[in-house]
């Protein structure tokens, strides 16, 4: 008797299993079903822009004929800068040729006619120029955006995918007019069977998530 109460008390643990493990998998279908697809890659993305100065960027400073107020800063976390007879001057977020204008501006109190020149280095960019790759990546890591690029250049970044993942359910999270919306990229058509139609135009501010395969 007691054995078969042994039985039926394991038997209604496996078939609870069962039964969380097909709700998990209609799930999963559910959310591939809803994401939505990319057209192919143009190879002419529409989206370009202009680098945009970032805390932890090197700054060359020229004020030409004015060599003793020329100078090389570093932005600080805060996104400003510090140079001589310049105190606490927002660069973050601005262009070189802005952040120049601005420099001028503050100049012309000292100087006549100050004639500026900004060269950025180091190349930290803003957070909403990168593309963040999480999950499956061989490397995942945030990646700053490039004029044109595509979802095959981003996965070439981050050394490609790990044995576990699931490449064709990966995930893009993009905003489009203040709203998250998920589009759905197959990353092993595109690696793994070389299919070119699966590659996709990034955007600065995409977010790829690649899950894990279930086994």
């Amino acid at each position: 008797m007691n054995n078969n109460k042994y039985f039926l008390a394991s038997g209604r643990k496996f078939t609870l299993m069962l039964l969380t493990s097909g709700l998990l998998f209609l799930a999963g279908c559910q959310t591939n079903q809803v994401a939505n697809e990319l057209p192919a890659a143009s190879g002419n993305a529409e989206h370009t822009t202009r680098y945009k100065i970032a805390p932890g960027d090197t700054l060359q400073v020229f004020v030409w004929r004015n060599p003793e107020v020329s100078t090389s800063v570093t932005v600080r976390p805060d996104g400003l800068m510090t140079a001589p007879l310049l105190e606490e001057v927002p660069a973050a977020g601005k262009t070189p040729q802005e952040l120049a204008r601005d420099v001028e501006k503050h100049l012309s109190t000292y100087l006549r006619d100050p004639l500026v020149t900004i060269i950025a280095s180091g190349f930290q960019g803003t957070y909403k120029e990168k593309i963040r790759v999480v999950g499956e990546a061989a490397q995942p890591k945030s990646i700053l955006y490039r004029d044109s690029m595509t979802l095959l250049d981003l996965i070439i970044e981050v050394g490609g995918i790990t044995e576990f993942a699931a490449g064709n359910n990966t995930v893009i999270v993009r905003t489009e007019n203040d709203q998250q919306t998920e589009y759905r990229v197959r990353v092993d058509d595109l690696i793994r069977d070389g299919d070119i139609s699966a590659n996709v135009d990034m955007k600065p501010g995409d977010i790829v998530i690649i899950p894990e395969a279930w086994f």
